[in-house]
């Protein structure tokens, strides 16, 4: 069952990605370029003049709300960076650098 936020994201798109997730159902084996690109045009045909397209059932998503992030830039000799982004009781972010 597809939720409000799918929909709510899907419309922010491009038209052309929204109907590209019509058209495509990611990772399967497709004969050629032209087997897609018809694909595409017979999405672009059946939602012609709508104005909300809607998700397609094998599209969708995760929404991640984090609350500790961190982030690493490998360097020489072990002397990497690292930084911690940490999110606050009041929703405020702060960062700090960790050792290596």
């Amino acid at each position: 069952v597809l939720c409000a936020e799918s929909q709510a994201y899907f419309s922010t798109r491009p038209l052309g990605s929204q109907l590209g997730a019509w058209a495509s159902a990611q990772s399967t084996e497709l004969r050629s370029r032209e087997e897609l690109e018809a694909r595409v045009e017979e999405a672009r045909a059946r939602f012609a003049g709508m104005d909300v397209i809607p998700v397609p059932e094998h599209w969708g998503g995760y929404l991640l709300e984090p609350d500790r992030m961190e982030f690493w830039l490998g360097r020489q000799d072990r002397l990497h960076d690292r930084w911690e982004h940490s999110r606050g009781a009041d929703g405020a972010w702060t960062k700090r650098r960790l050792a290596p």
